[in-house]
């Protein structure tokens, strides 16, 4: 005996309600925004002592935080492991996901890592558990980037977020997007400021030592650079090069991390890749003719350049030679943190110089099993003593997928110098 036909119909569409309500459930389950964080279950490991050399390979690129973990960054996740001088990336320490949006910068200062999202959220997590310290809603990046497997360019530089110290020592974290500039204390994500301008026409380039925001604004006539109070945001200066052309690039050089802390900049042309030198501090920037050329890199007030296999230290301010190395044959700057200069021979050797002196602080083959030398250098950092280097195939262009422009699956080499 079947259902009469009426009540079948009904039977019927109740059911295909059913289905259609849990394949909605499903769908949202799975397209909904979402956040997943993973903290750590073990406890917060000790700062290591490596010792000199190459200390392995990674398939990606580590931001050294605190000198115990490397954090990498995914296309939708950040994660972290342990310990900061492994030979291989493991499983990792913690790690924090979000969906939909894409992870669009990472910078670490002391035990607080900063992530920036394509759709503007602002996340600081705790270093040593993982656990999410605030959320903010911050300024959309202004374009994402397209970045390599490595994600070297989303942990090594990330555009546009940078960390000052403000005046009674706080740590300010600024971000700048599409036409916006925002200050954050990154204690506890509290917005400072805020500053609305038209699309494209302010924007943050770096923040100085002396704890100012250095940035270009190109809203009203020729392109100017500011330098802005952490604390409030206000402009303390504004500053033209001298024969200046209206539009020009300014690039942070002496910076303690990525673009913060720095106590220099560059000044070049839009086609112009040379560029002039400037030292930066109280008052108006400060000529650094040793600085001008891309190829010279700044430590303290120390300007250090190549030319023909002869790498010197001189006064960044009078250009004064301090000392000269001609022993080393072809060389390349690959890597500046505060107190050391990494180069790089051409038969891929690292060396580590003391920036005020010249000595020597480490020399080593940057091989590693068989790999063999047979590379060129891609992206490099350096951080805390470490090291990290992209390698590319020799013959690799721009516009190569990775499989072709990276050297293996495990291109970056990490060492501590």
């Amino acid at each position: 005996m079947g259902f009469p036909m009426g009540r079948r119909r009904v039977v019927t569409a109740l059911a295909a309600v059913l289905a259609v309500g849990a394949a909605a459930a499903v769908v949202y389950r799975v397209l909904a925004p979402a956040e997943v964080t993973t903290v750590a279950r073990r406890a917060y490991p000790a700062a290591a002592t490596p010792q000199v050399g190459v200390i392995g390979r990674l398939p990606v690129a580590p931001l050294i935080v605190d000198g115990r973990l490397r954090v990498y960054a995914g296309t939708r996740q950040l994660y972290a492991d342990q310990p900061v001088d492994g030979k291989h990336r493991v499983t990792p320490f913690w790690s924090y996901r979000r969906w939909p949006a894409k992870l669009d910068g990472v910078l670490a200062d002391g035990t607080t890592v900063v992530s920036r999202w394509s759709d503007g959220k602002l996340v600081a997590l705790d270093a040593r558990t993982g656990r999410v310290a605030w959320r903010a809603d911050g300024p959309e990046a202004a374009e994402l980037p397209e970045s390599r497997r490595t994600y070297a360019s989303t942990v090594w530089g990330p555009a546009g977020l940078h960390v000052a110290r403000a005046a009674d020592g706080r740590a300010v974290l600024v971000a700048a997007g599409a036409g916006q500039l925002d200050g954050y204390d990154l204690a506890d994500g509290r917005r400072l400021w805020r500053i609305d301008r038209e699309r494209g026409c302010i924007g943050a380039a770096g923040t100085t030592a002396t704890g100012e925001v250095l940035g270009l604004d190109a809203c009203d006539g020729p392109e100017t650079v500011e330098f802005r109070d952490p604390a409030t945001g206000a402009v303390r200066t504004r500053w033209r090069p001298p024969d200046a052309p209206d539009e020009f690039v300014v690039t942070p050089v002496g910076c303690r991390q990525g673009h913060s802390g720095c106590r220099g900049l560059r000044i070049s042309g839009r086609s112009d890749g040379s560029g002039r030198g400037w030292l930066v501090g109280p008052g108006n920037p400060v000529a650094a003719p040793a600085l001008d050329g891309a190829d010279a890199e700044l430590d303290g007030e120390r300007a250090i350049g190549t030319t023909a296999g002869v790498i010197t230290g001189r006064s960044a301010r009078t250009g004064e030679e301090l000392w000269r190395r001609g022993d080393l044959g072809p060389v390349r700057i690959i890597a500046v943190e505060p107190g050391l200069v990494h180069l790089l021979t051409d038969r891929k050797d690292l060396v580590t110089l003391d920036p005020v002196t010249g000595a020597e602080r480490s020399r080593f083959a940057m091989d590693i099993g068989r790999d063999g030398i047979g590379w060129v250098p891609g992206r490099a950092y350096a951080a805390d003593g470490y090291l990290a280097l992209e390698r590319v195939r020799e013959r690799a262009g721009p516009d190569d997928d990775d499989q072709a422009y990276f050297l293996m699956a495990e291109p970056v080499l990490l060492a501590a110098t």
